[in-house]
């Protein structure tokens, strides 16, 4: 189940939108193609980041898309979200994963083989890698060679999902490894026909699982 929902991941990006404008555009991704969504919120108060995850459930509720919150234990208890994803600087693994308890997925980034087998060690369902290409979502990511990519996933054998600068005309860079899905920001919150583009996405991610799977 969880393999299948990391196909088409959009992270959220709220910058510069107001929240009909925003939660218009995390709709119409999720009705066009997009298998889960996760609130990412770094500039929010609490209260703001709590209202706004309200109103993004209520949306993936309504598609039955799984909703995962960015770092935030406490929104994701509070809004009952089906996890929640942290990255180095947030909690340890496994006080997440106490917090959380067993039930909810647990996202974790990961850029190395050692930090994607302590992550799985600690309790991670699933790992975030990249950024696989240059990126302005995130300021000073370093990229992710391919190499490391396939590394992580065969080492840590748990779905893995490539993020990072992911655009529809170099996705098929990914083609050749068993990633489970694509993590996708601006390409999607950006774009001019959101429709249109999440349909493109989702087709592209769908071919390069369904060939690794022919393949094996």
């Amino acid at each position: 189940m969880i393999d299948e929902a990391l196909t088409l991941y959009l992270v959220t990006n709220s910058d510069g939108l107001s929240d009909d404008v925003f939660f218009t555009r995390v709709e119409e991704a999720c009705k066009n193609g997009v298998t889960l969504v996760q609130l990412r919120e770094k500039k929010a108060s609490t209260r703001e980041f709590y209202q706004k995850a309200l109103a993004i459930k209520g949306i993936t509720d309504k598609y039955g898309i799984p909703l995962i919150i960015n770092d935030q234990v406490d929104v994701c208890l509070a809004v009952d979200a089906a996890g929640v994803h942290i990255g180095d600087d947030e909690l340890p693994v496994d006080m997440t994963r106490r917090l959380i308890g067993p039930d909810k997925w647990l996202g974790v980034s990961a850029k190395t083989v050692e930090r994607a087998l302590e992550a799985k060690e600690q309790g991670a369902d699933h790992l975030g890698v990249g950024a696989m290409f240059p990126t302005t979502t995130k300021e000073n990511a370093p990229t992710t060679g391919i190499s490391v990519l396939q590394d992580i996933i065969h080492a840590a054998q748990l779905p893995v999902v490539a993020i990072g600068g992911i655009k529809e005309e170099n996705m098929a860079a990914l083609r050749d490894t068993d990633i489970s899905g694509v993590a996708i920001v601006s390409e999607i919150m950006q774009a001019d026909d959101i429709a249109k583009k999440t349909q493109a996405l989702k087709q592209q991610i769908v071919d390069i699982k369904e060939k690794n799977h022919y393949a094996r």
